[in-house]
């Protein structure tokens, strides 16, 4: 497996030394934000990690080696370059074997990750069971990814633009926790509340830990999702970003946009309708997970 990954020197000294690395994905630089906004975000959200006590991870294919870590010039070939693709776990073998360049989704990156050892993820929001599902069958492989990888995903909720109701309900057939960190509600990306519960509510990093650390230490495979909302100063009133959202679906339905072109343009013409407003709470939220996971990563190192 060597072979195929290739660690930062960063990543190399945390390993040896046992500090806590936390895995952040790719596709959020390449596809979720725009330049330069996406590298600056990126930067900052390392540097939270660092000063809670751990290394991060930023995840991608380049030249068909899987990267765990990246330089500030790979960041920046991810942020400005237009000719990489979108890794899902379908993808990673043919960009690795032809040696390409991919930026890695929630599910790719969990992969990764696993592969590498690291236990937690931090991301902006979870893919899920996209609305009218039941006629498309457009379901994230970031959910079936979920059931069986043995990773942490922190995150603020799935994102608003998908059926909540439906993703919970897949998640709950696999057997996945969905942990609210300090909420009993489900956070939806943009807004902290839903009209969903959580399964379980934990009140600490501490906490979230000790579960995580239980679930695999009875062998029950499969990750497990850390809700944790946007913070209240950054998030979005629920009726206008659903109105939007709504807006936004119709505009995709008639343009015939499909698979993984759906979420990124959903993304880029949510933006374009709150004027910026949606960009700057998911950069919030960005930075908040990143705080809480590599605490979480922190606490769960402790147990291991």
């Amino acid at each position: 497996m060597e072979k195929y990954l290739e660690y930062s020197q960063e990543v190399l000294e945390a390993k040896k030394n046992n500090v806590p690395v936390v895995a952040l994905e790719s596709t959020i630089i390449s596809h979720g934000m725009p330049y330069p906004q996406n590298v600056q975000t990126a930067k900052e959200v390392e540097d939270i990690i660092r000063k809670n006590g751990a290394v991060p991870a930023t995840i991608a294919i380049l030249d068909g080696k899987i990267k765990i870590g990246l330089s500030d010039e790979e960041l920046e070939l991810l942020a400005t370059r237009n000719d990489i693709e979108k890794a899902s776990r379908r993808d990673l073998p043919y960009l690795v074997a032809t040696k390409k360049n991919g930026a890695t989704t929630v599910a790719a990156t969990m992969i990764c990750a696993e592969l590498a050892g690291i236990e937690v993820f931090v991301t902006g929001g979870i893919g899920g069971v996209h609305r009218e599902a039941e006629v498309t069958m457009d379901v994230s492989a970031d959910l079936q990814e979920l059931a069986q990888t043995n990773v942490a995903v922190v995150c603020a909720g799935a994102k608003s633009i998908l059926d909540i109701g439906l993703t919970l309900e897949y998640l709950e057939t696999h057997g996945v926790p969905v942990v609210g960190f300090g909420t009993e509600v489900l956070p939806s990306f943009y807004t902290r509340t839903s009209p969903f519960q959580v399964n379980v509510q934990v009140e600490d990093e501490k906490e979230a830990a000790s579960m995580i650390h239980t679930k695999w230490e009875l062998g029950l495979k499969g990750g497990v999702v850390i809700a944790n909302p946007i913070p209240e100063t950054d998030a979005l009133e629920e009726e206008f970003i659903n109105g939007v959202i709504e807006s936004a679906l119709k505009e995709a339905k008639e343009n015939e946009i499909a698979g993984k072109n759906v979420t990124p343009f959903l993304l880029a013409k949510v933006k374009e309708l709150t004027e910026g407003r949606s960009l700057e709470a998911n950069i919030a939220l960005v930075k908040n997970n990143a705080d809480v996971g590599s605490k979480i990563a922190v606490q769960l190192n402790t147990l291991s």
